[in-house]
């Protein structure tokens, strides 16, 4: 019996903190407006989690007919911005960085896999990884942000 109510209570703080972080993300994605220029679409939302997808459009290219890489660049960096800050507290990155693997082409759907590494009371550090809709790797990126420890109010 206890088991079942300690996984009923569980479920309950999941959904709960489940449903600050989609409050978080909301609050941060509707004051993005680059976010929403590049077309991201928010696949799944909770603390140290991001999923998001994005179409890379023609405008997008650069002079050798492939992505800009800020392009991939702001992806990333998008998810880890909203999975650091999904966890409730305000957190703003200190370092990043990025590895381009593969080419992006005209028409190529993104999508991004967080991986939280590590988090304290002041820092988190994030791997996060772009795919393309072939299931390849096309960046790899890394994060750290230090966690302001203001509460986001939503």
């Amino acid at each position: 019996m206890a088991i079942t109510t300690k996984c009923i209570i569980c479920s309950l703080m999941s959904n709960i903190d489940k449903s600050l972080a989609t409050r978080v993300v909301d609050a941060m994605y509707n004051r993005d407006p680059y976010s929403q220029w590049l077309g991201i679409e928010r696949i799944e939302d909770g603390p140290g989690i991001s999923v998001l997808q994005m179409t890379v459009r023609a405008e997008m290219l650069n002079g050798f007919s492939i992505a800009h890489g800020g392009i991939t660049y702001a992806l990333a960096d998008s998810a880890l911005a909203f999975a650091s800050n999904a966890h409730g507290i305000q957190s703003v990155s200190i370092e990043t960085s990025i590895s381009h693997v593969k080419k992006v082409m005209a028409g190529d759907v993104l999508r991004t896999q967080v991986e939280e590494k590590s988090l304290t009371s002041k820092t988190g550090l994030y791997h996060i990884t772009v795919w393309n809709q072939h299931e390849e790797a096309v960046a790899h990126f890394k994060g750290t942000v230090f966690r302001t420890g203001k509460n986001w109010e939503v």
